[in-house]
């Protein structure tokens, strides 16, 4: 089950790319511009199809999303049917296009979600109080301490542990606090812990720790657990009329939780730049972690997706939520390669200055911000292996 929901994450992702480039495509063609090539991924090319259309469909060696190339997008391009010459506005619907396209997908997956049972994933997550219904409660392990009782019986970070039995009596387990009133109450017992692992269930028979380990072990630094895990709680809640505005409400605390990251991030490559320069080894390893410790990369997306696949398609539809919402909030920034910032240029040239920017003056602008993104990309891609491998 695992490994069909993770494939299941892997293609949603690629859909989130395509319908944010598809909103360009089709609003471009709306307004008589014309579209040469609808890319996934970023070039060198991989492969490429010609239509009959004259359109170029095309798969890309570089897995950091995807592009729609139309016509002169040069600002100063003035050939009919070029991105160019096309109006101020006409612009600035099709570089928000992709960003629209990513809200409302993320909106709509949110919505359903709420109606079926959405993941509580953050402290105070919104809700309707007067319609909102607990659905399910679930205690997965995060931590397996080494040496322990759960290590040596096989359980692994994300088991989600349903019950214990001993002498023929079942426990449920419901929350953390009935994991741990259980296993102090059988402290030293050979028991049986029924846990799932990606959709599957197994029993396992461990011999929890004594009441006498445990209370020798808090003399220590590294006091023990009788099973030694640390486990958090994963609740699911539904509701009925209010789902739309559950939607909202979490896609409002999932901004604000974004740009204080991104603000964190920003940061910390200041300071990362200013110890390269300075030659201040502390300040540029302090800058590092703080630039990427909020952001993750295509291994950290491909992480996240497998892990997410262990704890059911809800957890992954929020997952995919998520994504969705932040590459359209992503895309915003005043940064000339992503959307936001070549609206910014277009807004500052177009209807600021009345004269578009030269191809030459552009191009370095883009290309610089470009370098920028992909330094960044590559320092992320190098914490996420360290991160989680």
């Amino acid at each position: 089950m695992q490994i069909f929901l993770s494939v299941l994450g892997f293609i949603l992702f690629i859909g989130l790319v395509l319908i944010h480039e598809w909103g360009h495509y089709v609003v471009a063609r709306r307004n008589s511009v014309v579209v040469e090539e609808f890319g996934l991924g970023l070039p060198p090319r991989a492969w490429r199809k010609k239509l009959k259309s004259g359109l170029i469909l095309s798969f890309n060696w570089l897995p950091l999303g995807g592009f729609v190339k139309m016509k002169g997008e040069h600002d100063s391009d003035e050939r009919p049917g070029s991105f160019g010459a096309a109006s101020l506005w006409a612009k600035t619907k099709i570089m928000l296009a992709g960003v629209v396209m990513n809200l409302l997908a993320g909106l709509a997956i949110l919505t359903v979600l709420a109606l079926i049972g959405i993941p509580k994933i953050i402290d105070n997550q919104f809700s309707v109080k007067g319609d909102t219904k607990v659905v399910s409660r679930e205690i997965f392990a995060t931590y397996v301490e080494p040496d322990s009782p759960a290590q040596k019986a096989g359980l692994g970070t994300r088991d989600i542990i349903e019950s214990i039995t001993a002498a023929g009596q079942t426990r449920a387990v419901k929350s953390s606090d009935d994991l741990h009133r259980a296993t102090a109450e059988l402290a030293g017992q050979t028991v049986q812990i029924k846990f799932s692992r990606g959709g599957a269930r197994q029993i396992k028979t461990i011999t929890l720790r004594d009441k006498a380990e445990i209370e020798a072990s808090k003399k220590t630094t590294q006091p023990k657990g009788y099973l030694g895990i640390s486990t958090a709680e994963l609740e699911a809640y539904k509701a009925t009329w209010s789902a739309p505005i559950v939607a909202l409400g979490f896609t409002k605390q999932l901004v604000v939780l974004t740009v204080q990251g991104i603000g964190h991030s920003l940061s910390g490559l200041g300071s990362l730049i200013a110890g390269a320069l300075t030659g201040n080894h502390q300040a540029r390893e302090k800058g590092q972690a703080q630039a990427t410790d909020q952001l993750v990369g295509p291994v950290g997306v491909g992480a996240i997706l497998w892990g997410s696949g262990s704890l059911g398609l809800n957890f992954l539809l929020m997952i995919i939520a998520i994504i969705s919402l932040t590459l359209a909030l992503m895309n915003l920034l005043p940064l000339p390669a992503l959307d936001g910032g070549r609206l910014f240029l277009t807004v500052i040239s177009r209807g600021v200055l009345r004269r578009p920017l030269s191809r030459s003056a552009e191009e370095r602008i883009i290309g610089a911000s470009l370098i920028l993104i992909l330094g960044l990309g590559i320092l992320i891609t190098v914490v996420d292996v360290r991160r989680f491998f």
